[in-house]
């Protein structure tokens, strides 16, 4: 449990800012953001390589803040796999424990049992240097899973992959996490990585937490328009505007003809925003060029293909309303608009979000109650 944690370098520069998070037993959870956002510096403090500036850090109940980092029955794996390359796998593997005083057969039993799990048993005659990228990864998970630790950590411990053994090795750890029923907390700027792996996902910027929740609700229902548009690929589209009318709220584009029809379910949370400036924003997958049932008409005019993207089963098509923004949509591959072409595009106005000006937070229904928004 982190309780108001802070952490201030030189006095007046803040890294992270009173971040309040509990991690239930046995969760995997995602610190995610973009590089600078604090979320490696509340790993580091987690596992006592960071002095923290306030706050309070609970590890199974027990206050840390003042353990060293080896007395606190965690296990750290980091972005470079800090493997001794004069050691054999095995003696990698045991090393910690040997440190620790274990004896032969516990660590000989402890080190088998990790090198099966992770398909490494082959390997534990052999030094680092003949080992592929993804074997040094799984070694040094091994190397963390022979001490039996209460947490992990991870700190990008996939950044160094390719991007198919990225892929690979995420399923990997999701398939450790439930065999071995221990708590994970795991740092990635990639949020893939953080979308298919974690129970719950932590979003950060600039130190500050963003929002606290499972990867659906996170995408479906994002408290700010940062998290709006830092989770999702393609990411989120945005279009500034304003809200005219009274009892029929429209938004309008600044600077264009588009104009849409706020959803019923909208209207009485935007009601206080009438007159003023809002985003309306709008996922890739919800914009289409055949009218689904309960869509609206995106625009009076026919919108221009400016590009289209084949991605293997799908395509990204990107085009303008007339402003000097660029949107995209995601259609399946069968039938692509060509570039140049002009076409009716549809939204899904069941699926829109806005977003007030000022704070940039989310307006409307879609409830946050299980969410923690700083």
């Amino acid at each position: 449990m982190l309780e108001n944690v802070s952490k201030t370098y030189d006095g007046n520069v803040p890294a992270v800012r009173n971040v309040d998070l509990t991690i239930h037993d046995k969760e995997f959870v995602v610190l995610v953001g973009p590089s600078g956002c604090g979320k490696s510096t509340v790993l580091r403090m987690i596992a006592g390589l960071e002095e923290i500036t306030d706050g309070r850090i609970s590890i199974d109940r027990t206050v840390v803040n003042d353990v060293a980092p080896k007395d606190r029955d965690i296990a750290m794996v980091f972005q470079n796999y800090a493997l001794y390359p004069h050691m054999s796998v095995y003696e990698n593997l045991a090393f910690g424990l040997k440190l620790r005083k274990y004896d032969k057969k516990a660590i000989e039993a402890r080190v088998q049992e990790a090198a099966k799990i992770l398909g490494i048993d082959k390997f534990l005659d052999r030094k680092p240097k003949a080992l592929s990228g993804g074997q040094r990864q799984r070694v040094a998970l091994g190397r963390a899973i022979v001490r039996h630790p209460k947490v992990f950590l991870f700190d990008e411990p996939l950044s160094n992959l390719d991007a198919n053994l990225r892929v690979q090795m995420r399923t990997e750890i999701s398939r450790l996490h439930h065999r071995l029923q221990t708590t994970m907390i795991y740092v990635t700027h990639d949020q893939v990585e953080a979308m298919s792996m974690g129970d719950r996902i932590v979003v950060m910027k600039d130190g500050v937490v963003q929002q606290v929740d499972t990867p659906l609700k996170i995408y479906q229902h994002p408290a700010n328009k940062f998290v709006a548009g830092f989770i999702g690929s393609p990411t989120m589209n945005f279009f500034s505007g304003t809200l005219t009318g009274d009892r029929l709220l429209t938004f309008r584009q600044r600077g264009s003809d588009f104009a849409l029809p706020a959803p019923p379910s909208f209207v009485s949370h935007l009601k206080q925003h009438a007159g003023q400036e809002v985003t309306l924003g709008i996922r890739p997958e919800h914009i289409f060029v055949t009218k689904p049932e309960g869509a609206m008409w995106l625009a009076p005019n026919k919108i221009t293909v400016e590009v289209v993207e084949p991605v293997g089963n799908e395509i990204f098509v990107y085009f303008s309303t007339g402003t000097d923004e660029h949107f995209v949509a995601r259609f399946a591959a069968d039938a692509p608009p060509r570039v140049g072409e002009q076409r009716e595009f549809f939204f899904d106005t069941s699926k829109l979000q806005f977003f007030d000006k000022d704070h940039e937070r989310a307006i409307g229904p879609p409830s946050h109650s299980t969410s923690s928004i700083q």
